[in-house]
């Protein structure tokens, strides 16, 4: 079970890269430039911090699941990535617009879009991480 582990950790990783790059890149590319100038002139240079905290995140989620889900299924995997994108969504999207000059507009994409995101990575975590059939 610990090796299904690891490796949803790595798919699960890959596809929020992949799906952050969709949200963040396309979808939210033009808000983000619309609004550059309350964020930072040299965040390229930080981007990898991103990659290492998304890694860390990602293996405290799979690892949730693996610990503390059951039964383990993909059906089980969705309801547990939208509970975990709702409640991240409430802070990244929400709380940063309480804090910083984002438009609503952000704050509800952020929202909703770590809710799409966590309920793809709960159901992705459910088919790796499931009960062996009886």
């Amino acid at each position: 079970m610990f090796k299904k582990y690891l490796l949803a950790v790595i798919v699960v990783f890959v596809a929020i890269e992949i799906m952050d790059f969709l949200l963040h890149g396309l979808i939210l590319g033009g808000i983000y430039k619309e609004t550059a100038d309350i964020w930072r002139k040299d965040m390229d240079k930080f981007m990898w911090v991103m990659y290492v905290a998304t890694f860390l995140q990602t293996i405290s989620f799979v690892y949730i699941y693996y610990k503390l889900i059951n039964p383990k299924s993909s059906f089980k995997g969705v309801w547990y990535g939208l509970t975990y994108g709702f409640a991240a969504g409430v802070g990244m999207g929400y709380a940063t617009y309480v804090i910083f000059p984002i438009p609503y507009s952000l704050a509800v994409s952020w929202f909703a879009g770590a809710i799409v995101i966590y309920g793809i990575a709960g159901w992705l975590t459910g088919l790796i991480i499931k009960e062996k059939a009886a």
